[in-house]
């Protein structure tokens, strides 16, 4: 039974990469293999599992789910208002001239992602740097290569602060790390971020004609924006001194957003907003989530410590770093704190780098990647890949300039 499961996880991820080829929406194809592959564990467990450790295993799974569901339905939300509000457009064309080069905009465009990511999520983030980048109406194979770096940049972002991604913030409740040795990851996480941006813009010559429109924002809609960006800020802040959790914080700035409306402007359907959000997103979203889910009962992440046993340190953080791309990194790293593997600071922090950005490696490796290729349709698993050795090269750079500024400490 454990080789049926795996297959239809393999199957699930397959249908992923292979849905230009048989036209059938990636959101279905990974919701009946993840759904499917669940039944079967129920009906025949690989081991003999009573009803009750069932119950509990699958409970665990859809409480993770629910939160990173209920997440990104309430970020997404607040983000089609700013949008159908004209709030982004205008934020464009406060920050970008009517023209600038596409190299400029490379650079930029890495800048914002990975500083914005720095202070909000990374679901969050991705969601603005899309909406800013449709706004500027670039053609379809140039608009690839600026999401590519989004999903790099973002997944970069967080990683040098313990708000920023769990499993940095994993390894420093371990004791592994340091507050002061973390804030130095921003240095080489952000010349990745460059490396990438540089080799992207390869190519790229020509310019970008930004239409200025004249965006009357009534004193309502800047306050709901005002609560949008107090909203990313109150999380962080609440998360470090309570440890209340971002979903709570986000659904409370939702509901401020409904109750502001609802006073300010009593005719606008606030509510209809929810409906004009992606639900294929989520159904995307849920359905790799049951397969990695699938994939971590069935024990795959136990052998991930072994690699340790074979080849050095650094070199089992790098392949684990670009594991990571394609299992859950914070079971991954759950699995290596508690096998009780003994490095160096300057490979604790290398392991930290390489399983915060490594899932930027496939578009499939990270929120940030799931949530761009299920909102824009010429984002594919295939297309993502063909620039696989540009992230691959900016992934390896960041990670040797971590060792080499670990060696420093």
């Amino acid at each position: 039974m454990t080789t049926v499961l795996l297959l239809l996880v393999a199957l699930g991820f397959l249908s992923i990469v292979i849905e230009d080829i048989v036209h059938i929406d990636k959101a279905k194809t990974t919701l009946f293999f993840g759904s499917f592959a669940w039944l079967l564990y129920f009906i025949a467990p690989p081991t003999a599992l009573s009803n009750e450790v069932l119950m509990e295993r699958l409970n665990e799974n859809l409480l993770d789910i629910a939160t990173l569901w209920l997440f990104l339905m309430a970020a997404m939300t607040f983000v089609a208002y700013l949008s159908g509000k004209g709030i982004i457009d205008s934020m464009v064309n406060r920050l970008l001239p009517t023209r600038i080069s596409e190299r400029k905009l490379m650079l930029l465009t890495g800048l914002f992602a990975f500083l914005f990511s720095s202070i909000a999520d990374n679901i969050t983030a991705t969601l603005v740097c899309i909406a800013v980048l449709m706004n500027l109406n670039l053609p379809p194979q140039k608009l690839l290569r600026y999401l590519v770096l989004v999903v790099f940049s973002v997944n970069a972002g967080g990683t040098a602060l313990i708000t920023g991604d769990v499993t940095t913030l994993m390894i420093f409740l371990a004791g592994k790390v340091e507050i002061p040795d973390l804030l130095l990851l921003s240095l080489p996480a952000a010349g990745a971020v460059a490396v990438l941006a540089g080799m992207l813009s390869l190519g790229l010559n020509g310019e970008v004609d930004i239409k200025k429109k004249t965006q009357i924002i009534d004193r309502g809609d800047k306050v709901i924006a005002l609560l949008f960006f107090a909203t990313i800020l109150g999380t962080i802040a609440a998360n470090v001194a309570f440890g209340i959790p971002p979903v709570l914080c986000f659904l409370f700035g939702l509901s401020l957003m409904f109750m502001v409306v609802q006073f300010m402007n009593k005719d606008e359907p606030i509510l209809e907003y929810i409906r004009k959000i992606e639900f294929d997103t989520l159904l995307f979203f849920l359905g790799v989530l049951l397969l990695v889910g699938m994939l971590k009962e069935l024990g795959m992440l136990a052998y991930f410590p072994a690699l340790y046993e074979v080849m050095p340190p650094v070199a089992a953080n790098f392949v684990v770093g670009m594991a990571s791309a394609l299992f859950d990194n914070v079971p991954l790293t759950a699995a290596l704190l508690n096998s009780g593997i003994e490095m160096s600071l300057a490979e604790w922090l290398s392991l930290t780098y390489s399983v915060g950005v490594g899932g930027a490696l496939l578009v499939i490796g990270s929120a940030a990647g799931v949530i761009a290729m299920s909102k824009i349709d010429a984002l594919t698993f295939g297309s993502y890949l063909k620039y696989f050795g540009y992230l691959l090269v900016a992934y390896s750079i960041g990670f040797v300039a971590v060792l080499g500024l670990g060696s420093l400490l």
